[in-house]
């Protein structure tokens, strides 16, 4: 018998359910009605015959992350002309115009298949639908009118954005915060929808029925967490998806200018891609807390039962998407004069990428032979009691980010030289150093408290249990200690050294320390554990924070050793950006495999039952080949409608360069 599966309506749902969801909404009507008691409705309806939830899947998940990409893109659209705006640089306008100009051919895409996907889920699941509409029937009007206000506003701000130049730029500027602003709130609709699914609240137990409010459903356990996870994700998306239309343009330029200004596209995508991917861990992280908080069963299921190995390949996912832009970022550095000083740095940094990601991808427990059972005493290989645990991959995710930031930094100051004195910058660079200061200093300060006044009992443990909580808050206070020290140093102009030693202090204390230590306490305060993952976070972030602060004012109008010479990238740089966007759309695909698959036979978890005869779980085989596909076919339809989009435009002949 094959085991109980699930259907999904949901995996990364960030935008419009369709263009035509108020007809939509009509047809749901009847459905509303019946389950009111007029006339029970089908239960669930075949498609011509075939698998109905392999349709929903196929159509959710392509409009998914069609969704993802036209959240994802206004964020950093808006935020290029922002700077465009206030330095009066009209290279950075084109650039968000351009990136706009994406936005406005998927758009349409996006809600085509939404709609595909409210008639399919309306004429394919009725019975679930007129659940799911007993519930949320309020939030559809207002997700209706939001995504007109959203279509509104994006072609208002794509086809006024040559009118609205010179005083009325204000406006325009205005528009684009009122975009994301709608776009954000429609992912949080959406996020309520699929969340509940998960951990459905207002419910009674004995009957099974909803007896809360809409807002009860709506703020159920894993709404906030999911909707963080998502926005990120939609942001990391959209970045590698406008790298890898970038380098596609840059490789087939004709000329020089076009060249070196789809180099610099392609680097901002890359930058954007991976700023969103270094907090993603620990988002999902988060996530993945809050449904074991929810279920047990579901978070057993997700990280040591029938989903782990989906887990081990997002390991192999995320580890080429961390190596690749890294290398993006190397073979950047042989474009910029000067760079080549930092050279010798990248063997040690992919070194250490490699080790990390090993750990990261090693599973708690691979089954050995009788032979190897004998040989190496014990029914597990010996080195996976260590790095297959989860204090090992904590300790890796972590020092992969610094390396990753470390890399960036290296790429940023690749054609500076000597820096001016500090003194020279100004009140306004101490006032800016002051600022970082102080939100470091908060930040660590915060939950340093937080865990020297933990009580045990919160968290399942003894009195006598509470010492252990004591290192990590130490290390949280020390690091304060490091913020004032490197302070002082960057003032005093050795800036240099202020980043040297805390970039390893952060190192020594979160990957080192806390890592070895996080094995201490899966032994004696195990459910402390996550409360680690914070700490060691945390000082990463800051780690990123102070460090960036010092970085732009230390380097701030200081020698310039040699120009960026945009455009003269190696073909190998821009096949990295497209195996960028390659991995991270398998990823999506991969997530929301795994996210609907948790509820295995339940479409609302523990609530209403899917008694289909598609209520099975996919095997991982199954699973790579339909993911495969979706990935096939949302490729070749991003790609057509880029080509669409493109079409009777002029090349542009002037040179366009990066600011340096």
């Amino acid at each position: 018998m094959k085991p109980r599966g699930w259907l999904t309506i949901g995996g990364r749902k960030g935008w419009a359910t369709a263009g035509l969801m108020v007809l939509g909404l009509l047809l749901l009507a009847p459905a509303v009605m019946a389950a009111g008691g007029e006339a029970a409705p089908a239960d669930y309806r075949g498609f011509f015959g075939g698998d109905s939830r392999l349709i929903i899947w196929i159509v959710a998940q392509v409009h998914l992350m069609f969704g993802a990409f036209v959240l994802g893109v206004p964020i950093f659209a808006s935020i290029v002309e922002v700077i465009g705006w206030r330095t009066g640089d009209p290279r950075y306008d084109r650039l968000a115009h351009e990136f706009t100009a994406l936005l406005s051919a998927a758009f349409s895409t996006t809600a085509a298949f939404g709609g595909l996907l409210v008639f399919a889920l309306i004429g394919l699941y009725p019975r679930f639908m007129a659940f799911l509409t007993s519930i949320f029937h309020s939030t559809y009007y207002v997700y209706s009118l939001l995504f007109f206000a959203e279509g509104f506003t994006l072609y208002l701000y794509y086809y006024g954005w040559d009118r609205m130049r010179g005083r009325w730029k204000g406006l325009h500027v205005l528009l684009g915060i009122l975009l994301n602003m709608w776009g954000t709130i429609l992912m949080l609709l959406a996020n309520a929808w699929a969340s509940y699914m998960m951990a459905p609240s207002g419910i009674d137990k004995e009957t099974l029925r909803f007896v809360g409010t809409t807002w009860q459903a709506v703020a159920n356990p894993l709404w906030i967490p999911l909707a963080i996870h998502r926005f990120i994700a939609n942001i990391a998306f959209g970045g590698f998806i406008v790298g890898a239309y970038a380098a596609i343009k840059f490789l087939g330029a004709r000329s020089e200018a076009a060249r070196a200004h789809y180099d610099w596209m392609g680097y901002v995508g890359n930058f954007v891609g991976l700023a969103a991917l270094i907090p993603l861990p620990f988002a999902g992280y988060y996530l993945g807390r809050e449904v074991y908080s929810a279920s047990p069963v579901m978070g057993n299921n997700m990280m040591g039962g029938a989903f782990s190995w989906g887990f081990i390949i997002q390991a192999v996912l995320i580890g080429i998407l961390f190596i690749g832009g890294n290398y993006y970022l190397w073979a950047g550095m042989g474009r910029i004069g000067g760079a080549e000083r930092y050279q010798p740095y990248i063997k040690y940094i992919n070194v250490i990428l490699l080790i990390c990601f090993a750990i990261w991808l090693t599973p708690r427990n691979i089954p050995l032979t009788g032979e190897e059972q004998m040989a190496l005493g014990g029914q597990f290989h010996p080195l996976l009691k260590y790095f297959g645990l989860m204090s090992a991959k904590n300790a890796a995710v972590n020092f992969i980010i610094l390396s990753t930031f470390f890399s960036f930094l290296l790429y940023r100051r690749g054609n500076k030289g000597r820096t001016r004195s500090f003194d020279e910058h100004g009140l306004g660079a101490k006032i800016a150093l002051a600022l970082a200061a102080a939100i470091s200093i908060l930040v660590l300060w915060w939950y340093a408290r937080n865990l020297l006044t933990l009580d045990p009992k919160s968290l399942d443990l003894s009195a006598d249990r509470a010492r252990y909580f004591s290192l990590p808050a130490y290390l949280l206070l020390g690091q304060i200690g490091m913020v004032l020290l490197t302070g002082v140093l960057t003032l005093r102009d050795r800036g240099k050294l202020a980043q040297a030693l805390f970039f390893a202090s952060t190192t020594v204390a979160s990957v080192f320390v806390l890592g070895v230590y996080g094995f201490v306490i899966m032994e004696k305060a195990n459910p402390f554990l996550r409360n680690l993952a914070v700490a060691q976070w945390l000082m990463v972030m800051v780690c990123l924070l102070w460090n960036t602060a010092i970085d732009v004012l230390l380097f701030r109008g200081a020698e310039t050793v040699g120009g960026i010479r945009w455009g003269q990238m190696p073909a190998r740089s821009q096949y990295a950006l497209i195996l960028l966007c390659v991995s991270i759309v398998m990823l999506m695909g991969l997530m929301g495999f795994i996210r609907s698959g948790l509820r295995e036979d339940w479409h609302v978890y523990a609530v209403l039952q899917d008694t289909s005869e598609w209520a099975w779980t996919p095997t991982n085989a199954y699973m790579a080949r339909v993911v495969g596909g979706i990935v096939l076919l949302f490729l070749g339809l991003v790609a057509f409608v880029f080509w669409l989009a493109g079409l009777g435009e002029k090349e542009e002949q002037e040179e366009v360069r990066a600011p340096t």
